[in-house]
């Protein structure tokens, strides 16, 4: 896919970007493969387009244009000639690119357990550089309960007083739409501890945002739970695999197995790393598509046995995920197994700690305002103070 926007580089000075704001597009009710579109342009011109609130592909400035006249409705000889009439391309390549845009659109629509987050970066400039309107991600730490008892780490119970209800959540969700968030990732804790988890993914389905969990697994290895997510519309997850648990292991493969997209999370410490290293060869004949590893601490075996594994896992042909929730350790839900934090943290993406509290990060704490009490253009100032 990369290479077909590579090819539609502008040459010369950029026009005026597009007007900013949040499009939609509903593919016909007699179409053989209906499919909806939300096109986010940012104030830079960048765009991020949400296929059937399933996948977030991240467009620069003329992928943008493309897919703006796409999203409006526009046949695509109009859409073309407009391209072309803005950038320096002849009208039969811009023809071509706007062909070769819809089709891939059209693919990724119907195709299932693809990667839910594409970087569709023509410029090779980091997506974390630009201009955002809004983050494109609100971690939502649903409760900081965790498997399987379901206890509470007394300095979680000083940090938050009180779990928000379903409707207060669906509050927060609707309200993160609105202001151009496509894409939340429930945690914890435990999140699927929460007995509205379905609900709140099918909420947003419903509105068109793009979900996903980071969980133990443990859950999972009930069919009927991973059922209803899967049916509800949940896009990705991210589990935390407890080698030495039986549950976590089903769960991971009722995961795999279903339509859900399924990358795995492990974390190397002085007692496990030569075990997760030669374990990736098992995940990757399991079928998961992609690991997310960490280590624990500093110690230099752990460090070096971490670079094994992402080797190992390029190897395999697994992706290798950077920017998603670090896990919570499984004795203390609110301190980081890893202090270190992505790019875009802060800016990419904020965290919802379970009474609304909007933090930069997870693990930084620094309260940017609340969800229900404050409004939202408050929060985004401060997170860019």
């Amino acid at each position: 896919m990369t290479s077909f926007f590579d090819r539609i580089i502008p040459v010369g000075p950029r026009p005026e970007p597009l007007q900013t704001g949040l499009y939609h597009y509903a593919s016909k009710d007699d179409a053989s493969r209906p499919f909806r579109l939300h096109l986010r342009i940012e104030p830079g011109g960048t765009g991020v387009l949400i296929v059937n609130a399933a996948i977030v592909l991240h467009l620069n400035a003329t992928a943008t244009e493309h897919a703006y006249h796409f999203v409006m409705g526009e046949n695509e000889e109009a859409a073309a000639k407009a391209v072309a009439g803005r950038y320096r391309v002849g009208r039969a390549q811009s023809l071509a690119d706007q062909r070769a845009l819809r089709a891939q659109v059209v693919r990724l629509a119907v195709s299932p357990d693809i990667d839910p987050v594409m970087y569709l970066d023509m410029e090779r400039r980091s997506p974390h550089d630009e201009q955002l309107s809004a983050p494109y991600r609100l971690d939502l730490a649903l409760t900081y309960a965790t498997d399987p008892s379901g206890a509470l780490d007394p300095e979680a119970r000083r940090r938050v007083d009180r779990e928000l209800t379903t409707d207060e959540w669906r509050r927060v969700m609707s309200s993160a739409w609105e202001a151009g968030i496509p894409h939340v990732t429930f945690t914890g804790g435990e999140p699927m501890r929460r007995e509205d988890l379905v609900a709140l993914v099918a909420h947003a389905e419903s509105i068109g945002q793009v979900t996903g969990v980071l969980t133990g697994g443990r859950r999972l290895a009930q069919p009927e739970n991973m059922r209803e997510l899967e049916q509800a519309g949940l896009d990705h997850i991210l589990l935390v695999l407890d080698r030495k648990d039986s549950q976590s292991k089903a769960g991971l493969k009722n995961a795999v197995e279903s339509d859900v997209f399924t990358a795995v999370h492990l974390t190397l410490t002085p007692a496990n790393h030569e075990g997760v290293v030669k374990d990736l060869r098992q995940l990757s004949d399991t079928g998961v598509a992609a690991v997310s590893l960490s280590a624990s601490g500093n110690d230099p075996e752990v460090l070096m046995a971490l670079g094994e594994a992402r080797d190992r896992a390029a190897e395999l042909g697994l992706d290798l995920i950077w920017d998603l929730p670090a896990p919570y350790s499984a004795t203390n839900p609110i301190s980081l197994e890893v202090e270190e934090h992505a790019p875009g943290a802060g800016r990419s993406w904020l965290y919802v700690e379970p009474d609304g509290d909007v933090l930069p990060a997870q693990g930084l704490n620094e309260i940017l305002g609340n969800m229900l009490r404050d409004p939202w253009s408050v929060i985004w100032e401060r997170a860019g103070d």
